[in-house]
């Protein structure tokens, strides 16, 4: 936080979904878990909540990316991947 003319400048991380989607099929693979186990552990239906994951079309729940982290052996930033700050002054 920078304060600037009695504002204040705040950084706000924000997420990006296509480079999370690439990094959560990545690190998928890396640890050899299938798209099928990936279901069956989540307890869903379909697989589609996962394919949308890794499209970078939806993000998990933070739920499920706290499982998501504990199944693939790293931490939730680990997933995550960040796009440059920007930057928004408030008063």
């Amino acid at each position: 936080m920078l304060k600037v003319e009695g504002k204040v400048k705040v950084a706000i991380p924000t997420i990006d979904m296509v480079r999370t989607g690439q990094n959560i099929n990545q690190l998928r693979q890396n640890v050899g878990i299938s798209v099928k186990e990936l279901q069956d552990i989540f307890g869903f239906t379909t697989p589609q909540a996962i394919y949308k994951w890794q499209h970078g079309t939806a993000l998990p729940t933070i739920d499920n990316l706290v499982v998501l982290a504990a199944i693939l052996g790293v931490k939730v930033d680990d997933i995550l991947v960040m796009k440059d700050s920007q930057t928004v002054m408030s008063a």
